[in-house]
């Protein structure tokens, strides 16, 4: 499995602009810290996918704010996708392994350069940047895991914009291998 390569945003955008199925991004978190704690910034408004809105031109897509608990390691919640939904990843307690596949779901043998996979630890902040139209998903790797995630879109449990499969849909892809 290939690690996720650096957030380049404006590379990222223009995959989007020119109808290019773009790919996964890590973009490592700067913490600031003192002796009352630290604090890191996740996403900025520059960093997210732009709408076309009559009379107020390209204004950044944001829709919500979620905060996913993983009580025990080894919870796996995958896989789906999106169609207009962009996701951003990040940990603020524990570790999290997240994967992100670019493949029809149903072909029977998956390359390596389809599959993208990083560790995200609340001791080393980082986002992970997941366009539409990859399937993703993450595994808790450590008990009391929690995952902040950002939606372009609010979610609409009247008609979602997600399609599910398995977790298992591309192989023995979760858990920790032996290197």
């Amino acid at each position: 499995m290939n690690s996720m390569k650096k957030l380049n945003m404006v590379e990222l955008q223009q995959m989007v602009s020119e109808a290019i199925l773009p790919e996964p991004m890590v973009k490592k978190l700067d913490v600031h810290a003192d002796d009352r704690g630290s604090v890191f910034e996740v996403l900025h408004d520059y960093e997210l996918p732009y709408t076309r809105v009559a009379g107020e031109g390209d204004v950044p897509s944001f829709g919500q704010v979620y905060i996913v608990r993983s009580p025990v390691r080894g919870t796996i919640r995958a896989f789906h996708r999106h169609q207009r939904l962009w996701d951003y990843f990040t940990v603020v307690q524990g570790r999290a392994k997240v994967i992100v596949a670019r493949r029809e779901y149903g072909i029977a043998h998956v390359t390596d350069d389809a599959i993208w996979s990083t560790v995200l630890a609340a001791e080393t902040p980082s986002v992970v940047v997941i366009p539409p139209y990859l399937y993703h998903g993450w595994e808790s790797l450590t008990d009391d895991t929690v995952l902040v995630s950002i939606g372009s879109e609010v979610y609409d449990s009247e008609c979602p914009d997600e399609e599910r499969i398995p977790f298992d849909a591309f192989g023995d892809v979760w858990g920790i291998k032996p290197k």
